[in-house]
């Protein structure tokens, strides 16, 4: 007999998906970037612009007649995205650079490269990342997940800052998670030797992504530079790759999950949107204002982590 209850049971509830299946989608999609501003003449630089949110991001901006520079760990798959992306839109001026966050000497070496080659940037887009990897360090020694999504872009954007201030009005997108809420910045242990977890790891990476724009959009003002953070969403990407149970989960529940088209809306919608000419600081979701978990909001815990960050990569900011 329970048996029979369940199976009815999962019956009704794949009945109800089906008949209910456009109406999830679109509320799972979130919500969609209504700018129709044009970028000519405008550079753009999207950090993992080879796959997922990165690559739609492009894209996007691409149509609108943007000059965009995808910064790629892995410039054979970054060639194969750009081809698609012209595939997409033939006017695309798409090109593909060498940069890996995980190793500060590929970034200043691509900063030095970006520096004498480019004359202009006008929006930076922080977006690479990686999410529950194994316990591993990036070539300088920091935790990964510390390593590329908070130190690799707070580094990277330091080199670059100069030059947004020279092609201000300029905007600066570092992309964050809803994860943010269940993180903390562990200043006695900011690399996890003592312990590790690679959800904790993660969560403590996307709160430094929002303290970091934070801060940086303090000490900007007045220089016609803008930043935000950002949350996608929880899109349905090869980001899950070093967790099985994840990778299982989301292709279970695919239809609950953005694609990456739907998961760069907000991305795209905090680098165009005319409203937002003289917003910064703030934090985004579904093309609006988010909520931010209070020690997402700690000025202190900003300054300190800024402090930390500079102390850790040997720099100074003005």
């Amino acid at each position: 007999m329970f048996v029979l209850i369940a199976a009815a049971g999962l019956g009704l509830l794949t009945l109800l998906v089906i008949v209910f299946a456009p109406n999830i989608r679109k509320y799972a999609a979130g919500g969609v970037c209504k700018s129709s501003a044009r970028l000519d003449g405008k550079t753009v630089l999207i950090t993992g612009a080879n796959t997922g949110i990165g690559k739609e991001t492009a894209l996007d901006l691409a149509v609108r007649g943007a000059r965009v520079i995808m910064a790629c760990r892995d410039v054979e798959k970054g060639e194969e995205a750009a081809a698609s992306i012209r595939a997409s839109y033939s006017q695309a001026q798409v090109e593909v650079r060498e940069l890996d966050l995980a190793d500060t000497c590929s970034i200043r070496a691509f900063a030095q490269q970006f520096l004498r080659e480019v004359n202009h940037l006008h929006i930076l887009i922080n977006n690479a990342g990686v999410m529950m990897c194994p316990y591993t360090k990036t070539i300088d020694g920091f935790e990964m997940h510390i390593g590329v999504n908070h130190l690799g872009h707070f580094l990277l954007t330091s080199l670059l800052i100069g030059l947004l201030k020279r092609s201000a009005p300029a905007r600066i997108v570092v992309v964050s998670s809803l994860a943010h809420n269940f993180g903390w910045i562990r200043f006695h242990d900011l690399h996890s030797q003592g312990s590790y977890n690679s959800g904790l790891a993660y969560c403590q990476s996307k709160l430094a992504n929002v303290l970091f724009a934070r801060e940086l959009a303090r000490r900007l003002k007045g220089t016609n530079v803008t930043v935000n953070s950002v949350h996608p969403g929880t899109v349905n990407s090869d980001l899950t790759r070093h967790s099985t149970l994840m990778t299982i989960f989301f292709t279970v529940f695919a239809m609950f999950l953005k694609t990456p088209r739907e998961g760069a809306q907000t991305s795209i919608y905090c680098a165009v949107a005319e409203e937002l000419h003289s917003i910064s600081g703030k934090h985004f979701s579904d093309c609006a204002p988010a909520f931010v978990a209070p020690q997402g909001r700690s000025e202190e815990t900003a300054r300190r982590l800024w402090d930390a960050s500079c102390e850790l990569l040997g720099i100074e900011w003005d």
